[in-house]
Parts: C-alpha cells; structure tokens; sequence
C-alpha cells in the first residue's frame, strides 16, 4: 500500500493532492505517514524533470507534428503565467506548485520554472516548498473532511 500511495503521488494528474486522500480514507493510514509518502512521491520526479526537460522536449520536437502542438502549448503556457511569474517571482512559484487545485502541483512548477529559465539551483527548492506546504493543506483539509462526515 505504501508504494501505491507514494506511485499516486509521483503522476502528473493527482500528485500528492490524490495520494494524501487515498491513503488516508481508503488505506486508513495515520495523517503523518499518509503526508510523508506522499511528499516523497511527489518529490521524486522533481529532480529529473528538472535536469532532462530539454533533452526530452528535444527529442519529442523532432517529429513535426508533435513541434506544433509542443510549440503551441508552451506558447500557451507562457501567455497564460507570465504576469503571474513576473509579478510573484519567487513566491509565485511556491504558490503554483502549494495550491491545491488542478493544473497546479510539482509538475506545473517543473514546466513553468523550465519555460520561464528559472536555474535548477533556485527551482528546486521553490518546488519543495510547494510540495511540503501542498502536502500540509491537502492532509488537514482530508482529516477535517474525514472527522466532519464520520
């Protein structure tokens, strides 16, 4: 169940905002233990998405079809978050990846620190703190909503 857990946290769709909520309600664990599994799938992907997005978008922008619909989204992506970055900075950037919502999270932070040229030795630590705030706000919401429909 813990690999499960921290397996969930690692994708890019649930990330730990799913994981804490499974671990918790499904696999009845302790919100501490459900909280550490999770921020650890979810940091586990930080770091090689960080190092290898250039080699990976590289290689996927080789196939003609594929540059199109990769230079549209991240011309997308930067028309949509670039006041927000410029605006915020650095606090911008933990916020995107702390807020529980969806199309936030650790993979978003990853893509938008990328697209903007934010240096690895500035991101990482960003996005950590993201994660770990994330992880506190999604585990109290979860044992909050577990005590008030028990």
């Amino acid at each position: 169940m813990a690999l499960i857990v921290v397996g969930v946290a690692m994708l890019p769709l649930s990330e730990l905002r799913g994981a804490i909520p499974l671990a918790i309600i499904h696999y009845h664990l302790a919100p501490l233990t459900a909280y550490l599994l999770s921020v650890t799938g979810n940091f586990l992907p930080v770091i090689p998405l960080l190092l290898g997005l250039d080699r990976l978008v590289g290689r996927l922008s080789r196939k003609a079809t594929l540059d199109r619909l990769i230079t549209r989204f991240f011309a997308h992506t930067r028309r949509r978050y670039n006041g927000r970055i410029s605006e915020a900075g650095s606090l911008g950037l933990v916020a995107l990846v702390a807020i529980p919502l969806p199309f936030t999270g650790a993979w978003t932070g990853v893509l938008v620190a990328w697209l903007f040229g934010v240096p690895f030795r500035y991101a990482w630590p960003l996005i950590a703190l993201g994660i770990l705030i994330a992880g506190l706000l999604v585990t109290f919401s979860t044992v909050e909503a577990v005590h008030l429909f028990s």
